[in-house]
């Protein structure tokens, strides 16, 4: 369709699409480096936003409480994102103090490295206590008390968005609530509010003690993981 020019024209140029592509890249790689990511060289903020989680394992008297702070890059843009920068253990057990003030070091180091930190998460709750693991409240079991650190290292990653949460939809959870009552009314079993039965056996997935026959098939009321598929 053709176009009538009612202004004089007063110049021209011949468009030059290699340019304009070429120009465009340049912009949004001039733009890319202007997003802060974490790397060792970030310099510490006085202040850090941080949360503190608490582990009470059975075999011992006293608490260990983990603090993590998170930095916060590119803070009132789009690209605003929090990561965290350092990791602090803190117990009156005096049997902990090597090897907390070890973990404490590296695992600070590893954040401040920057890149894909989650690794630490699996790394940490595949360690075994070759004295043998525990139940925790409510079923879960941990290898050991490094592992459940990892799941509280987790739970932070988790919190702040850097790893997603794999969650059941309100269906299948509702499901599971209603086979848990049927289960537990067969067997009369008294068992608390989001606690499960006694007689049931240990997820090899989620390592919570959940796993009982439900419809000729043992299914786990924690996860929802099923032999059957």
């Amino acid at each position: 369709m053709p176009v009538q020019i009612e202004k004089k024209i007063t110049g021209y140029a011949v468009k030059n699409e290699q340019e304009e592509a070429a120009k465009a890249a340049q912009l949004e790689a001039e733009q890319a480096q202007e997003i802060e990511h974490m790397h060792e060289n970030v310099g510490r903020p006085e202040v850090l936003v941080g949360s503190t989680y608490k582990i009470k394992p059975p075999m011992s008297d006293h608490a260990l409480y983990i603090t993590i702070n998170d930095i916060v890059l590119n803070p009132d843009t789009d690209h605003e994102m929090r990561r965290p920068y350092e990791i602090f253990l803190n117990s009156k057990n005096m049997d902990y103090f090597q090897w907390v003030v070890a973990l404490t070091r590296v695992i600070s180091a590893v954040f401040r490295k920057g890149g894909d930190v989650t690794f630490l998460v699996e790394e940490m709750k595949n360690v075994f206590d070759p004295k043998g693991g525990y139940f925790k409240t409510g079923g879960r079991f941990m290898p050991s008390l490094v592992a459940e650190l990892g799941y509280a290292i987790e739970t932070h990653m988790k919190t702040i968005g850097l790893l997603q949460s794999e969650e059941m939809s309100e269906h299948q959870r509702q499901i599971l609530d209603e086979k848990r009552d049927e289960y537990v009314a067969k067997k009369g079993e008294n068992v608390k509010e989001g606690e499960f039965p006694e007689s049931a056996q240990l997820c090899m997935k989620c390592h919570t003690k959940a796993m009982i026959l439900m419809d000729g098939c043992m299914t786990c009321l924690n996860c929802g993981d099923s032999k059957c598929g």
